[in-house]
């Protein structure tokens, strides 16, 4: 099996690694760098739980190599928060209840991160559009909603 070295920066880090031509983004991510946020879902794209932001916009990393990520900056949901410094999604997140076993959280949080960045004051019906590429068998997305309406308030001062 052939092999590439890669230069990319993941959470501000910089990394050049040998990886296998066929490795996936998100095997890459979890295995071989030890950021266990990013979760193995369905492994098919439809789930979302594996989303990372690839130069700041938000992609399924189990559909995108990891040679694909070369000369690029990514960012898992351990790159949100600063230190112990919380990103306002992730405790709006705690505080409105956008999370119960927490395992669609990270891609949530990254696709949330990635639709107020392009709209920092979305509508119910644009968050709810902006995450529909991501699926909760837990919550019944009003408290997802909820969060990333009062994360945009936290953020934008609204």
């Amino acid at each position: 099996m052939s092999k590439h070295v890669i230069n990319v920066t993941v959470n501000g880090e910089a990394h050049a690694v040998e990886v296998p031509a066929k490795r996936l983004l998100a095997d890459f991510l979890r295995d071989d760098l030890l950021l266990t946020g990013t979760k193995r879902g369905c492994e098919t794209g439809t789930c979302g739980a594996c989303s990372v932001l690839i130069d700041g916009e938000v992609v399924k990393s189990c559909l995108n190599l990891a040679v694909q990520a070369d000369g690029r900056s990514v960012t898992t949901v351990e790159g949100l928060g600063q230190g112990t410094n919380l990103h306002p999604l992730q405790t709006s997140f705690m505080e409105q209840g956008g999370l119960q076993c927490g395992y669609c959280t990270p891609g949530f949080l990254m696709a949330a991160h990635d639709l107020l960045s392009r709209n920092p004051s979305p509508s119910e019906e644009e968050i709810r559009e902006g995450l529909s590429g991501n699926l909760c068998r837990c919550t019944g997305y009003q408290g997802i909603v909820d969060s990333v309406k009062n994360a945009a308030e936290k953020m934008h001062g609204r």
